[in-house]
């Protein structure tokens, strides 16, 4: 089989499995293979799952053949975070040691919706501990070791769905499903160089997920490119009666859109904070998008508020209640970051008193975004503000209270608004960088064009790092 299938993009692969050109138990095992003999090398897999991968590959195959194509991700191999419960005894650990053992007998809703998409799981991804919800100051938050960027060995992969970033990035799968509350699927997209897409808020069931922060948490794939992660958004969509914060309808992924000359807001001090590299792919990013007539831009300044202040208070007093279990059981002195330790139980100093201002500042961020958003198509700024830190070393990040500043990321996800990462080159030690378009509330469809019509006039989403080509 050839082997360079692994980079092949969704689209086109499942044009070759519809015609049988590509049978779905030769990808699956493709797929196997170099999840476990690359997934190490990365610290990007905590289970890999043959049994059930080759009974949905067998069943995906046999359904072709007799004519029920079930559409684009039918017999296709993915991955998912290790948040999410899988059946069958297959580990859900959430990135912990204590719970390597944790196992569930039902699937999570985004797992059934794949399942019922034909698509095939392959592995479960690592990430950090508890989702980064203990906090964490070091890229060794997380049992299976820090995730590793594939562009460089000593690049951090990004949390806290790090596997999902490296998984994809090095081909070992098509496409995987991470989370994010704060920059969980920016950071990684960008630290790895792939399209990571985070839905509106509802967008996806949280059932069967793990919690951290109920009025944040968001579900979201990765893949090779933008036009992957829509398709992948339509299958996993949809209102669920056991996530009641779920919003109807379905997302219907419209990649057909008529080509226009999008309007696009850079947000005043996006880039302020960001390394040099970042700093000047982006600047040539935005180059090609008024240079190829993609978009017309112009500086938007946001109302001066908290953004990360806020997000921060509402993610420790919600994950404080999230984890009340796990720390009451004492678990939380086993977590493998001393940081995430101390982290666990400094939650619950948090007043009840800042929380309710927060959501109350919450509510004004929600709407003056909204009234800023709806002069523009998206916002466009960097992914996130630097390339992967070194995977020995300290970083500092918004999470943290560090230097580096994420307003964008912050107020993104505290509005619940939609965002596309794609890859911009290459800056500092070889590591990637990425750039965001932020849409509003439901307008994938919108950021996905304006993202496609980037990726149509430039190559860096078909660029794979070194030692992952077959």
């Amino acid at each position: 089989m050839n082997a360079s299938l692994v980079f092949t993009p969704v689209r086109q692969l499942a044009e070759l499995v519809r015609t049988k050109q590509v049978s779905p138990v030769e990808l699956a095992k493709l797929s196997l293979d170099r999840l476990e003999k690359l997934g190490p090398k990365y610290n990007a897999v905590v289970t890999v799952t043959p049994e059930r991968a080759l009974d949905s590959a067998r069943k995906a195959e046999k359904d072709i053949s007799k004519g029920n194509y079930k559409g684009v991700l039918h017999g296709i191999p993915y991955g998912a975070k290790d948040i999410f419960a899988t059946a069958g005894g297959i580990p859900t650990t959430w990135g912990v040691a204590p719970l390597q053992k944790q196992v569930f007998d039902y699937d999570a809703a985004v797992i059934e919706r794949l399942d019922a998409a034909g698509a095939v799981l392959t592995a479960k991804l690592s990430m950090v501990e508890l989702a980064g919800g203990a906090g964490y100051r070091h890229p060794n938050a997380s049992f299976t070791g820090p995730g590793i960027s594939p562009w460089n060995l000593n690049g951090w992969s990004g949390g806290s769905s790090s596997g999902s970033g490296s998984a994809v990035s090095a081909g070992l799968v098509p496409f995987a499903i991470g989370t994010e509350t704060w920059g969980s699927i920016l950071c990684p997209s960008s630290y790895c160089g792939v399209s990571g897409l985070r839905p509106t808020y509802g967008r996806v069931s949280r059932y069967g997920c793990m919690p951290a922060v109920w009025s944040l948490d968001k579900i979201g794939p990765f893949a090779g490119s933008a036009d992957d992660c829509g398709l992948v958004l339509e299958a996993i969509s949809g209102f669920d009666p056991r996530d009641e914060g779920t919003t109807k309808p379905a997302f219907k992924f419209d990649s057909g859109s008529k080509k226009r000359r999008f309007n696009l807001g850079l947000l005043k001090g996006s880039m302020d904070s960001a390394d040099s590299g970042v700093k000047a792919n982006l600047e040539k990013a935005l180059g090609v998008l008024e240079g190829e007539s993609i978009a017309r831009i112009e500086e938007v300044a946001v109302p001066d508020l908290p953004y990360e202040a806020v997000i921060r208070t509402i993610m420790m007093s919600e994950t404080a209640s999230a984890y009340e279990d796990f720390a009451e059981a004492g678990l939380g002195t086993e977590l493998t970051a001393e940081s995430s330790r101390r982290g666990l139980y400094a939650r619950y100093a948090v007043l009840a008193g800042d929380y309710i201002r927060a959501l109350r500042i919450r509510r004004r961020i929600c709407h003056d975004i909204d009234a800023q958003l709806a002069k523009y198509d998206a916002f466009v700024g960097p992914s996130y503000p630097t390339v992967a830190p070194p995977i020995d070393r300290e970083f500092n990040t918004a999470f943290s209270g560090g230097k580096k500043r994420d307003i964008f990321g912050a107020l993104g996800n505290v509005a619940g608004l939609p965002a596309i990462g794609v890859p911009t080159g290459l800056g500092d030690r070889g590591l990637p960088t990425g750039m965001q378009f932020m849409g509003r509330v439901n307008s994938e469809n919108r950021i996905l064009a304006i993202a496609t019509a980037y990726q149509s006039v430039t190559g860096w989403h078909l660029k794979h790092p070194p030692g992952t080509l077959p």
